[in-house]
């Protein structure tokens, strides 16, 4: 067991993974579970809309996760799309990933839980993979954001969520308005951990919040002004610093 996890070496590499998920089963039986096409053979794989051809939904019975395979981003993907330089075990982005996870579910934050996480390495390199538990009917913020202008308390509640991993010391890499999920109940959650770290207050929450608001600004140019505005930023910042949302604004 590592950190909670149950650690499983394989031919190729290791896995980790939560045994009240994935019970005892061999290492070939979970390996299988990294497999796009091992779901989409049995008719329960759904791509995720707006990634990179990187991320499905499993929907298998009382299983309903999300599998993403670790891509890289911006000018280093012309060289290696998925491959990255082998540092050892604990440097796996994957295996970090799940660690960071685990540890924010045991304090009842707003992220998923994880189920399983893998690494493959050949050489120098490795590939990874990350299965997460799905939160169900939720969306995207950008997402909803599309479909119309979003209540108060629902800016307030991002808000709030993102003050609430802050409080804790983490610190989001990639904060954006893709990252965030609204619930069918107005919960909110985060997700998308990769390169996300545990640490001691500090400038980087700004940074995290002027990055979101980049995203927001991005996304909603194209929009009319009702959907992302100085108003609205203003009460996702009230949320942020604790002060509830007025009883029926912006409904």
């Amino acid at each position: 067991m590592t950190n909670g996890g149950r650690r499983i070496a394989t031919a190729t590499g290791a896995m980790l993974s939560d045994p009240a998920c994935l019970g005892n089963a061999p290492p070939g039986a979970v390996e299988s579970l990294f497999d796009p096409d091992f779901w989409r053979r049995q008719g329960e794989l759904e791509d995720v809309k707006g990634g990179r051809g990187s991320a499905w939904f499993i929907a298998s019975g009382e299983r309903q996760w999300v599998l993403r395979h670790f891509r890289r981003g911006g000018f280093i993907a012309r060289v290696s799309q998925d491959r990255y330089v082998w540092t050892g075990e604990d440097r796996v982005r994957a295996f970090a990933e799940w660690r960071l996870l685990d540890a924010l579910t045991k304090r009842g934050l707003p992220v998923p839980k994880p189920v399983a996480a893998r690494y493959v390495r050949t050489g120098l390199s490795y590939r990874c993979d990350l299965i997460t538990q799905r939160i169900a009917d939720a969306e995207p913020f950008s997402a909803a954001l599309g479909r119309g202008a979003l209540a108060e308390s629902l800016w307030c509640a991002a808000g709030a969520a993102i003050a609430r991993l802050h409080r804790a010391g983490v610190d989001h890499a990639d904060l954006n308005a893709h990252n965030i999920l609204i619930g069918v109940d107005g919960a909110v959650s985060v997700v998308d951990f990769d390169r996300g770290r545990m640490r001691g207050q500090g400038a980087w929450a700004e940074r995290n919040l002027q990055r979101l608001r980049r995203s927001l600004a991005k996304i909603s140019r194209e929009m009319p002004p009702d959907r992302h505005s100085a108003q609205t930023w203003d009460w996702f910042m009230a949320g942020y610093r604790g002060v509830p949302a007025r009883e029926g604004e912006g409904e």
